[in-house]
């Protein structure tokens, strides 16, 4: 009768592996506290280990990156003058217009944490598409393939749904007037050759570069800080795959 039981647990954890919702997680934690906590994971619950330690994770990251000064007041991924531009930069504050360059690496980051809003749900689509085998190549492969797997899986999409956010804010926050700003001013100068960038395309890319530099930190808290994992299916599956890196 008990291995009726658990078998039908597995059945059915698998079945929310391959289409949780938000309305589902209530399920799902009941589930897990009956799913039994010793021994080797099964395959089902290296399937939901990953997929409750990715939800964590992306969500952590993209709610830290799209707070205010998300991506302004962290350094890891702060995003500057673009590099063909940097020469702009130099000039304008050689020549006293510093704080219009201040106002333009301001607008960049205003707009990068604007469209971070938008990667949650792509990261979850991107979770609720997982398979136990994808779930099993991330939990013992190196320590950035989940990061790996969303690049994969989700770069595109945070481009189509990054670049027009991004377009509007930079309108919104002033980026494309201090940008136009800082370019005429530096157009100006005699004998230089005169700059032009695509700013949307350039903060775009650069924010979701900054996004998978955010859930590569998310990934290696839960892999290499015990404390981090907060439940018992996460101490578990992790424990194992701590025994089973690889080397």
């Amino acid at each position: 009768m008990k291995q009726i039981k658990l078998l039908s647990l597995a059945l059915l954890s698998g079945l929310l592996f391959n289409s949780c919702d938000v309305q589902s997680q209530a399920q799902l934690g009941s589930i897990l506290k009956q799913i039994p906590t010793g021994g080797n994971p099964t395959t089902s619950e290296i399937g939901l280990g990953i997929k409750q330690a990715l939800e964590i994770g992306t969500s952590r990251g993209a709610d830290l990156l799209s707070a205010k000064d998300g991506f302004l007041g962290n350094m890891a991924v702060k995003i500057l003058f673009p590099p063909e531009a940097q020469k702009v930069e130099k000039t304008l504050r050689t020549i006293g217009l510093g704080s219009l360059a201040d106002n333009v690496i301001t607008s960049l980051n205003r707009a990068a944490e604007d469209a971070a809003k938008e990667a949650k749900p792509i990261f979850i689509s991107a979770i609720k598409q997982m398979t136990i085998a994808d779930a099993t190549n991330i939990l013992l492969g190196q320590k950035d393939a989940a990061t790996n797997y969303f690049k994969r899986v989700t770069t595109a999409q945070l481009m189509e749904k990054f670049k027009p956010v991004i377009t509007a804010s930079l309108s919104k926050v002033g980026a494309t007037k201090y940008w136009g700003d800082a370019a005429n001013q530096y157009n100006k100068i005699p004998l230089v050759k005169p700059v032009s960038t695509d700013l949307s395309a350039y903060v775009a890319q650069k924010a979701i570069d900054g996004m998978f530099i955010q859930v590569a930190q998310e990934e290696l808290k839960i892999r290499e800080n015990i404390g981090a994992r907060s439940t018992s299916l996460l101490q578990k599956v992790f424990g194992y795959a701590d025994k089973n890196k690889t080397k």
